[in-house]
């Protein structure tokens, strides 16, 4: 059952060049690849000329946007030692491009003891933000805010992580 395989070999001076590409031409022509050097339309040319779009100031990640969310988590609630945004009290921000600031918000509590000042103050810091002309606060209580809404940075201040 022991059958030998040989393997047969053969030794060369140097192997064969392979035959040049040939390319067709309009009328069924065959000619060499190598006397057209006239690049042909590059695809990435339009691509690569591309500039990156730039971020508009009041959209997310803009400038201006990023500014109001600055100015939010500067504020912090009386009660609690983690600023309003963290906390999970903004809901949502929209910037126009004309620099009209709309917080939607809400507190802990409807009776919460700042549930007259918060909103203003609120207002006063998002105003203040170079850029933005004018600022609205919408205080809203449904969802109604959880602990779940906060961010995990502000669940490990207060121990909850």
């Amino acid at each position: 059952m022991n059958e030998e395989r040989k393997i047969e070999t053969e030794e060369v001076e140097e192997a064969s060049k392979p035959p040049k590409a040939r390319v067709e031409v309009e009328r069924g022509e065959i000619e060499p690849a190598a006397t057209d050097f006239e690049r042909k339309r590059d695809y990435l040319a339009g691509f690569l000329a591309q500039q990156a779009a730039e971020d508009a100031p009041a959209a997310p990640g803009g400038d201006l946007y990023e500014g109001v969310i600055s100015a939010l988590k500067e504020i912090y609630d009386p009660e609690i030692p983690v600023n309003i945004y963290d906390l999970g009290l903004i809901y949502n921000v929209e910037v126009s491009p004309e620099g009209h600031a709309t917080v939607k918000m809400t507190l802990t509590t409807p009776h919460c003891p700042v549930a007259e000042s918060m909103p203003g103050e609120v207002e006063l810091r998002v105003g203040s933000v170079p850029g933005v002309g004018t600022a609205t606060v919408d205080l809203v209580w449904d969802p109604p805010w959880d602990p779940q809404k906060m961010s995990d940075e502000a669940k490990l201040e207060l121990g909850m992580l």
